[in-house]
């Protein structure tokens, strides 16, 4: 009988270290609780002392899932992990996640501790993390530039101190697969009491070896894996955890552990982080991607259509392509409309906010013929935007382009209730309109991205316009949708320069320590 392998997702953690992929109380609600449906073992949901916004952030979780252990991350530091435990102490699973660096290159550059300080530090953060919860884990950050002793010795220590995870981070993304396997398996056999916890990897893609790497250490003992959905992550993101959940299940030839995860969610839960954090999912993304299960070489389409296995290692059902399709339009009713946001795990905080999405769902009913769950995905994210701080708001714009002219835009936005009228030029349309809701707003933001992703196939797809700008050191992300990319475009905008008046609720994870 195989082993289980722990599933630990730290999207809404280590993915959320993305810059422009901050997520919002109630993102990370919704992310949560798909990430519950697809039974993930362990959900890192923030790192609570980053700012009141995390920590609220974090409790949210922790109130609103029941079947998923909610974690908080903590450096070795009183405030931190104090502040993690009152953050998970809804949970009815918590876990409390502190770690420090023990490599030689973060200690003297960056602690300036001793090994002995920092081992230390390491027996302190466990054993007042214990004090609130029998759950905890311990990282070494930048595990894989460490000693091997050093590392040894700080292994032993935490686990007898009352460590019931410890996680091997690759925390930049250096080691190659054989030899971070080979070091799963030297730790494992060095450190005495290695029995007594559950050894996890946490691997960054920085030479795309995150997936690789992780499993070689699965091979080697690790029975807990730390991952993302989409491989989101700072940097070049982290190990994905379709890959990682899938790879294990197709090869249960190889792997003698296997996950609980219902893999159907997957596909379902990668789209809704892409539409939250504005990250579209490239077609050839493995699992995930549009082109995952696509064939159209000839030859290749004659062996599925004779039998399937001959160019598929697995089923496009098992991870949620081609399920949950029913399909709404204009004659839907409200009803209708309820169940199937029911189905997909949405759910609104009061009935002027379902009013309201529906009302908006009868209004794109009107401009395309059918809408699709990833419509109603991106649907239910425009009305979550509305419920923020809403300085500027479109109330209409006109845009003329044509061949041999300069394109030019009327805009009128509600500026805190009372209308403002702009027009500008622009070198296209989307420039155009940008500039004249620069001309009202006069926010001296950067532009940093301009993404465009039809959410559905057809010439009557909505558009997904994701905007990220920068302004004094802050980056925030903007989204907009709608069967016009020029409007869609137009509401992106906004909503980043929306956030960028508002006060900044919380400091980006990036202010903290990742690992």
């Amino acid at each position: 009988m195989n082993e289980p392998l722990i599933i630990f997702d730290t999207t809404l953690r280590d993915g959320e270290q993305s810059p422009g992929a901050s997520m919002t109380r109630d993102e990370k609600v919704r992310i949560a609780k798909i990430l519950e449906r697809m039974r993930v073992d362990v959900i890192e949901a923030g790192f609570p002392v980053a700012s009141p916004g995390d920590f609220e952030a974090v409790k949210a979780v922790a109130e609103a899932v029941t079947e998923s252990t909610v974690c908080g991350l903590a450096r070795a530091v009183e405030k931190d992990i104090d502040r993690a435990a009152e953050a998970i102490k809804p949970a009815k699973r918590g876990r409390i996640h502190t770690f420090i660096a023990t490599s030689p290159i973060h200690m003297q550059n960056k602690l300036r501790m001793t090994e002995e300080q920092v081992l230390e530090r390491a027996i302190w953060a466990v054993e007042r993390a214990r004090q609130y919860t029998d759950d905890v884990e311990f990282s070494p950050e930048d595990a894989g530039r460490s000693e091997i002793d050093f590392l040894c010795r700080v292994l032993e220590a935490v686990i007898k101190a009352g460590a019931g995870t410890v996680n091997i981070p690759d925390t930049v993304g250096y080691n190659l697969p054989h030899q971070f396997g080979a070091l799963i398996k030297s730790l494992r056999e060095r450190v005495p009491n290695s029995d007594k916890a559950v050894f996890s990897v946490h691997c960054h893609n920085d030479l795309g070896l995150a997936v690789a790497n992780s499993l070689s250490a699965v091979l080697n003992g690790a029975r807990q894996v730390e991952c993302t959905i989409n491989g989101l992550g700072e940097r070049a993101g982290n190990a994905s955890l379709e890959e990682i959940v899938m790879a294990v299940r197709t090869r249960r030839d190889i792997f003698p552990c296997d996950t609980r995860l219902d893999t159907t969610q997957i596909v379902p839960a990668s789209r809704l982080v892409s539409n939250i954090t504005g990250f579209p999912v490239q077609p050839n993304k493995a699992i995930v991607g549009a082109n995952a299960f696509a064939h159209e070489s000839g030859i290749h389409q004659d062996g599925v259509i004779k039998k399937r296995e001959t160019y598929e290692i697995m089923r496009a059902e098992d991870v949620g392509w081609l399920a949950n399709r029913m399909v709404l339009g204009k004659h839907s009713g409200r009803n209708a409309f309820k169940s199937r946001l029911k189905e997909l795990n949405i759910e609104f905080k009061s009935e002027q906010d379902l009013n309201s999405a529906f009302d908006r769902f009868k209004d794109l009913a009107d401009k395309k013929h059918e809408i699709f769950d990833e419509d109603l995905q991106a649907l239910v994210t425009e009305v979550d935007l509305e419920q923020g701080n809403e300085h500027f708001r479109l109330v209409s714009l006109k845009v003329c382009s044509q061949t041999g002219e300069t394109p030019y835009a009327n805009v009128t936005l509600a500026v805190n209730g009372s209308e403002e009228k702009a027009g500008a030029p622009g070198s296209g349309p989307v420039d155009a309109a940008f500039k004249a809701i620069d001309s009202v707003a006069g926010s001296q933001g950067q532009l940093l991205l301009y993404s465009v992703n039809n959410i559905t196939s057809g010439t009557d797809s909505q558009g997904e316009v994701t905007v990220r700008l920068e302004r004094g050191g802050r980056i925030v992300n903007g989204h907009g949708a709608d069967t016009d990319i020029v409007i869609a475009s137009a509401k992106a905008y906004l909503n980043a320069l929306n956030k960028l008046v508002a006060p900044a609720e919380r400091t980006h994870p990036q202010a903290g320590q990742p690992i």
